[in-house]
């Protein structure tokens, strides 16, 4: 096969992150692209067994991958509350509700490996089956290869001379079912052990434990020769991937490493002010593990306390950063408007959640986006960005911090659950590739007669640190003099600043690269999308065989946007909202018709509804 999807399916305490992030990790070192969906519960583990406590983890892998997969191919369900979630997908409440591929998680001729210790009647009514046959009764066609294996009889078979408790024994069963999938996908066993030694390098006791149930597992499927067709993943051989060093990895980590490549290329201390809050927290737990590398964590006791910590390290001279949800945005709005009206590059990075308020905290949305752009009281310009991979997360936090510090302004970068979580695979760059950053710090000549007004040529201000001999100055939340940079209430001057902001703001554009057009330039049909959703429209326009226009600059917009777009008949903007970029370039282009196609139902689009849709038209 080119690609195929597998989606690893249990209680949240069965370890199905894990195990479908080993996973992708052993297919990326082989040469498979891959793209992840982890999909978990946001409340307090349920009992187990039950619907409510059910985890998954989606990854497709081979080439030509964009998406983590529509559907899987290969399912591994732990217990009887999996397979039903699996089977049923969005429909798994309804009581008559029976397999139907428009809203099963699994193809028709999927296959799926079922624990079969985990079918008892206390199993079944555990996950609210009314009969004592859940295939029959979930309508599971034949078509469906069900490979039944009692994973959590074998495991306590591989440990039963480990001297391990029931408990720990039992925590063992993915590592079964890992070795199972890594034989029915030709994977060296080899490297998956590797990366268990890495996993429990802190607790080595585990080490020979989890791989003797590993390497069992692997040797279950060769010794019985599972009456079930092996998978073998064509190898990558896409001449548009430069050579380098190659690795999988999540869009938070990815995020938090642009970050601190960035302070090191500028020659700046990396700060970042931050509150705990889903899916944003692991930018802070990644940044808070490298002191070795200078950076310094404050974790605030608020949202608000989080970004007047990076404004006053902003002002200090520091390459200054918060993170945060789209709740926590809503919180820093104030601080945002002080660091504007101060003009102190900063940094904000919203990693979108299903909302509104508490909302859908462990699910995905592109909900923010108005409020990244106008959330804020007064005219309050900022740049505004947007990630569209797990691996250019890395890119995008970079360039946010060059358009930051060479600006002088804030810039929120837009991210999502499904980027944060998710995993791709990325080349590492060296220092050396990535571009210069020069700060906009105060020129020597203007030592003593300085003042927070001052601007380049540009309309840039002056970064004055404090500290600087003969570069003293007062830096307010209060409008300023144009001149003087002293407090100021005249009316003239309150609009001169206000279009001075704007204007600096506007010039951004000089800095972004245009517009490029992906798939058919000479289509008709242009999808529209930003952010997260490229990999599910890029596929879309591939199958359409149309063009795809795609958004990471969003304000300003790429210099060239018009000219573009005007080249299309029909525009489609395709978002995970109501339609806020669609009402966005509305007012920036109203000489363009622009339709929409949005869904917001915590997940990421479904490439066969986008392509449904776009014929329906």
């Amino acid at each position: 096969m080119q690609n195929v999807v597998i989606r690893f399916c249990g209680d949240s305490g069965d370890g199905m992150q894990l195990t479908g992030n080993m996973f992708s990790s052993l297919s990326a070192i082989l040469g498979n692209e891959i793209s992840t969906l982890p999909d978990f519960p946001a409340e307090i583990r349920a009992p187990q067994g039950t619907l409510g406590g059910v985890s998954g983890f989606q990854v497709n892998l081979g080439q030509g991958v964009y998406t983590p997969g529509d559907k899987a191919d290969v399912v591994v369900a732990m217990n009887a509350a999996a397979l039903k979630v699996c089977t049923l997908g969005s429909h798994f409440n309804h009581p008559q509700a029976h397999f139907d591929e428009e809203f099963a998680l699994y193809h028709r001729h999927a296959i799926v490996i079922v624990d079969t210790d985990t079918f008892t009647q206390t199993d079944l009514e555990k996950a609210q089956y009314h009969t004592d046959n859940p295939f029959t009764e979930l309508g599971v066609p034949e078509s469906v290869q069900i490979v039944p294996i009692a994973l959590t009889t074998h495991t306590k078979e591989s440990l039963k001379d480990s001297g391990l408790d029931n408990k720990s024994i039992l925590k063992s069963r993915n590592m079964f079912a890992l070795g199972v999938v890594c034989w029915l996908f030709d994977r060296p066993i080899d490297k998956a052990i590797h990366f268990l030694e890495e996993k429990f390098a802190k607790k080595p006791q585990l080490i020979p434990h989890n791989v003797k149930v590993l390497t069992d597992g692997f040797n279950y499927g060769q010794n019985l020769a599972l009456s079930v067709n092996r998978i073998r993943l064509e190898q990558t051989q896409d001449s548009n991937m430069p050579a380098g060093h190659y690795t999988s990895i999540a869009g938070n980590k990815a995020t938090a490493w642009g970050l601190i490549a960035a302070a090191h290329k500028c020659g700046k201390k990396l700060f970042l002010g931050s509150y705990p809050i889903t899916p944003a927290t692991d930018i802070m737990h990644e940044l808070a593990a490298r002191k070795d590398m200078g950076v310094m964590v404050v974790q605030a006791e608020d949202e608000i306390a989080g970004v007047c910590t990076a404004i006053g390290a902003a002002f200090a001279g520091d390459l200054a950063c918060t993170s945060t949800s789209g709740p926590g945005l809503s919180l820093k709005s104030e601080g945002i408007g002080l660091a504007v009206m101060a003009e102190l590059p900063l940094v904000v990075i919203d990693v979108q959640r299903g909302g509104p308020s508490t909302g859908l905290p462990t699910k995905t949305e592109q909900t923010d986006l108005l409020q990244a752009l106008y959330g804020r009281n007064g005219e309050c310009p900022l740049v505004v960005m947007a990630a569209s991979t797990s691996a250019n997360c890395f890119h995008y936090a970079y360039q946010a911090c060059k358009i930051a510090l060479e600006n002088m302004t804030p810039v929120i970068l837009l991210t999502d659950t499904y980027l944060a979580n998710g995993t791709g695979l990325w080349r590492i760059p060296t220092l050396a590739e990535l571009p210069e950053i020069h700060p906009q710090t105060v020129p020597t000549e203007l030592q003593g007669h300085y003042n927070p007004a001052l601007r380049d040529a540009n309309g840039i201000r002056y970064w004055g640190i404090p500290g600087m001999e003969g570069f003293e100055h007062r830096n307010i939340g209060l409008e300023r003099d144009a001149a003087k940079g002293t407090i100021s209430t005249n009316p003239e001057n309150h609009e001169t600043m206000v279009k001075a902001r704007q204007a600096k703001v506007d010039q951004v554009v000089r800095f972004i690269p245009d517009l490029q057009i992906q798939g058919n330039a000479d289509s008709d049909t242009a999808l529209v999308g930003w952010g997260s959703t490229e990999g599910h429209l890029h596929a879309a326009a591939n199958e359409l065989n149309c063009a795809l226009v795609h958004f990471n600059y969003i304000n300003p917009l790429p210099a060239n946007t018009a000219d573009v777009l005007k080249r299309f008949k029909r525009i489609i903007v395709c978002e995970l909202n109501s339609g806020q970029f669609a009402t966005y370039l509305r007012s920036k282009l109203p000489d363009i018709r622009f339709e929409q196609y949005n869904e917001v139902m915590g997940q990421p689009f479904a490439v066969e509804r986008i392509v449904e849709h776009v014929k329906s038209l």
